[in-house]
């Protein structure tokens, strides 16, 4: 697929528009984590608390990405127990990386492509299990997202990919 240049945006803390897009980000990770634990084992499958995670730090930046990050698993934990608030270092090292790796993919490359996305998902996942094994120190149940996983990745990439170019038109 051919990448497309994007006017991408790199939201200050100060400015009130970057707690704006974070709110609707986060409401966004609150969700669709909620539609996908409708379906058995549907949060480790479509690993939902990442995607406007995603989209909002290669849009709109890192900071926006971070407050997301952040928010996200804290505000989905303490309404609906889920992620589990053991899991919730592992889930906030994984968005942290994601927001910095979206945000400063885009902020290189100027553009978006599968393939970006696609290296932006690889690199959180990967260096974010590694971290997640040094946590909790069992390597067989960290691998999960890469053994179960890859649809919510895929979804991550494509549908990322889709919804990021549809924003460059707005």
């Amino acid at each position: 697929m051919q990448a497309s240049t994007v006017n991408f945006y790199s939201l200050g803390y100060k400015k009130s528009q970057t707690y704006g897009l974070a709110a609707l980000f986060v409401l966004g990770n609150i969700l669709l984590p909620q539609l996908c634990h409708l379906v058995h084992q549907g949060g480790i499958v479509w690993l939902p608390i990442y995607f406007f995670t995603l989209i909002g730090a290669y849009k709109y930046g890192w900071k926006v990405g971070l407050l997301v990050a952040l928010a996200s698993p804290l505000v989905n934990s303490a309404l609906f127990g889920m992620p589990a608030v053991a899991a919730l270092p592992a889930i906030l090292l994984k968005s942290v990386l994601l927001a910095v790796a979206a945000g400063y993919t885009a902020t290189k490359f100027q553009k978006v492509s599968l393939l970006l996305l696609l290296g932006v998902v690889l690199f959180y996942q990967t260096v974010g299990t590694l971290g997640e094994w040094a946590i909790k120190g069992n390597f067989y149940l960290v691998v999960q997202d890469f053994r179960m996983g890859v649809p919510g990745m895929l979804v991550q990439v494509i549908g990322g990919w889709l919804i990021i170019k549809y924003l460059m038109r707005k």
